[in-house]
């Protein structure tokens, strides 16, 4: 998470997008997906994301680009970073799915 977040209390969701390096549809999609984004709206209805919801969708972010988690592993992931207060350990995750490689490598020699 290498995004500077402005000093600012609200960001409209042009401003988000530039900060995520991603388009607003996107910043909309994950709206949608993740419940706990949750941006006021104004009386025009234009969305308005607090620091809270722009910190988040930095996670939400790395977790979908960096840690490669799919939209429902990443739901997970925030949920269980939410009870234990930890961010995913990129070396753990490398080290299971190496394990898993390893036994189905060898599942793969039993059947050949």
């Amino acid at each position: 998470m290498n995004a500077s977040i402005p000093d600012k209390e609200y960001f409209r969701i042009g401003e988000v997008s530039k900060i995520l390096d991603v388009d607003p549809y996107v910043v909309r999609f994950w709206e949608s997906e993740f419940k706990s984004i949750k941006p006021i709206r104004t009386k025009s209805y234009q969305r308005l994301y607090r620091r809270k919801d722009l910190e988040e969708l930095l996670i939400i972010k790395n977790l979908l680009y960096s840690d490669k988690f799919t939209i429902s592993g990443a739901k997970k992931q925030l949920l269980k970073m939410k009870r234990g207060g930890t961010q995913p350990d990129r070396d753990s995750i490398q080290e299971k799915f190496a394990e898993i490689k390893k036994g189905l490598l060898q599942i793969r020699k039993i059947i050949s």
